[in-house]
């Protein structure tokens, strides 16, 4: 008995949703690619700010269609070849349109100084989703690969495609920027399964979830068309439940002695880094670090830590003596302000000077202890990859943020910060607080606290911030620590280590935020733990249960 054709697609559910994905499954040329491109785009409504959990369906549900007709070709290993050829045709055009549909608010980054890098927006908004579709082509070959009949091929693609997440937020310095988890990982209830499994490991569970629907055009019987859709949505409401159980119904005890003030200038992009415009940005801060925030307020004399965002000077504060006296006279004893600020080191004799983007803190002595450097620097922003790097400035461009050769990384692993009156600081700069396990240092003492200061205002009130924040928030559910977030246009905020937001200011706004510090789990969690050792454990299971299944169908 001839083992079946895997790679034809077989539907038996005689209704219109049927017809429907016999249509989609039997498109073919452009029609095929741009099916594909339309449902990888509603996709992004699922991500944040949208938060449209059904819309990953809609995406999900015709991508498992798309890939029941991927057949091509004559002869077995030809056949297969080109049929996972076909499918990676098929991811390449589905991520292509998530990417577009959910990045393009990049292109803002480009209009801040139009004359030098307008030209350049169409990599931006079009080229880099056209190449991280490349990691879901890859993802959906890999299911196809996996690929049969049945309720095992949802397995096949949730294992594909977490699996080229996880190569997305890993490879060429990770881009794990909307990762498919996030359609979990922004619900209060059900991003408390980070804790556990991590955001890849919500990654596969969403896609589990989302794709799931499929079946109900494709199922030979009604048991197989509505068993996958009825277990996604028992495993949606047990994530709910066990969230919705894990959240205490108070709020978390305060460190005690911590009172934070957190800064947002709301400064323009264009005039942030611009030195004529030193004394202005700096008065800006000064003024409102000290402004009362109700009548029975005194300011600064309320709070014990002052936290303005990253790189919050347009010059070097560690070389300009003057404005740092004009901030230590501003602080009164006691008190510590915690500032992002670009610095540099004092080079060796013959080597050119190194720019840092770095975290300081500063007392009304001066500067405390030692600085905070970003490790994970964003290409294009703040460095030039080597060969890019000498053709970009062969024809006169550079990075966006205007140091000469660019920022350099920090060097050696990850430490706690020390910050005067507060527990070891989990610091990050920026796009170093989207990449999950990276943000705690392993060595020295457990944080109390996640510090994320940011400078979103390249992107204007876009979709970004948001997203930007929603990834910064999964964090302190996935480490059990508080999240305490300044940033220079928003959203500057303190979430608790279950991700609750205990205040906030929103995108556009000039102001400062006055808050406790909440205390952290005091025990590490799962996730914290043993990484990504559940997503690997979820991985596994997925892909030999997609393997037994395509082996049971081809024994005769």
């Amino acid at each position: 008995m001839r083992p079946p054709d895997f790679d034809a697609p077989s539907f038996s559910a005689p209704s219109r949703l049927g017809a429907v994905a016999d249509r989609i499954a039997l498109a073919s040329g452009w029609q095929r690619l741009a099916l594909a491109w339309l449902a990888g785009a509603c996709g992004a409504l699922a991500m944040p700010p949208f938060g449209i959990l059904p819309a990953l369906a809609v995406a999900l549900v015709p991508a498992v269609w798309l890939l029941d007709g991927a057949a091509t070709g004559t002869g077995r290993l030809r056949r297969r070849l080109a049929t996972a050829g076909s499918a990676a045709a098929i991811g390449w055009a589905w991520g292509f349109g998530y990417f577009v549909a959910g990045l393009w608010w990049l292109g803002a980054a480009f209009l801040v100084e139009a004359d030098q890098f307008a030209v350049l927006m169409p990599l931006g908004v079009l080229g880099l989703p056209a190449v991280l579709g490349l990691f879901f082509g890859l993802g959906f070959a890999l299911a196809r690969l996996l690929w049969s009949p049945g309720w095992a091929r949802i397995l096949a693609l949730a294992a594909g495609l977490s699996a080229a997440e996880w190569l997305r937020g890993h490879l060429f310095t990770g881009f794990p920027w909307n990762t498919l988890g996030m359609a979990l990982g922004q619900n209060l209830w059900l991003m408390q399964a980070a804790s556990v499994f991590g955001l890849y490991g919500l990654t596969l569970l969403a896609v589990l979830i989302g794709a799931a629907p499929a079946t109900l055009a494709t199922g030979a019987t009604p048991r197989a068309r509505w068993t996958p859709p009825l277990l996604a949505l028992a495993v949606l409401a047990l994530l709910a439940g066990a969230g919705a159980w894990r959240i205490p119904a108070g709020p978390m005890p305060d460190v005690p002695g911590v009172r934070l003030r957190l800064v947002q200038a709301n400064i323009p992009q264009d005039a942030r880094f611009n030195p004529r415009n030193r004394d202005g940005i700096l008065e800006r801060y000064l003024g409102l670090s000290d402004s009362a925030t109700a009548p029975e307020s005194r300011g600064l004399a309320d709070v014990t830590h002052l936290i303005w965002p990253e790189s919050s000077f347009p010059f070097l504060i560690q070389r300009d003596p003057k404005a740092l006296a004009q901030i230590t006279a501003a602080l009164p004893p006691g008190k510590h302000l915690v500032t992002g600020a670009a610095r540099a080191d004092e080079p060796l004799p013959g080597e050119r000077l190194h720019f840092y983007n770095g975290i300081l803190v500063i007392g009304a002595e001066g500067f405390v202890g030692l600085p905070y450097d970003k490790h994970h620097l964003v290409p294009f922003g703040e460095y030039l990859p080597g060969p890019v790097d000498r053709i970009l400035r062969a024809v006169g461009l550079r990075q966006f943020v205007a140091v000469p050769g660019g920022f350099t990384a920090a060097e050696g692993a990850r430490r706690p910060f020390s910050v005067p009156g507060l527990p070891p600081v989990a610091a990050s700069i920026c796009y170093e607080v989207i990449f999950p396990g990276e943000v705690v240092p392993q060595v020295g003492a457990r944080p109390g606290l996640i510090l994320n200061l940011t400078n979103d205002g390249w992107f204007g009130d876009t979709p970004g911030p948001r997203q930007h924040f929603a990834q910064a928030r999964l964090r302190a559910v996935e480490e059990g620590l508080p999240l305490v977030r300044a940033a220079n246009t928003g959203i500057s905020a303190v979430a608790d280590p279950y991700g609750r937001v205990t205040g906030f200011l929103p995108v556009g706004a000039e102001g400062v935020l006055d808050r406790k510090l909440p205390r952290n789990l005091g025990e590490s969690t799962f996730y914290s733990r043993f990484r990504d050792l559940f997503f690997a454990a979820l991985l596994l299971g997925s892909v030999l249960l997609a393997i037994g299944a395509r082996g049971r169908i081809a024994r005769p």
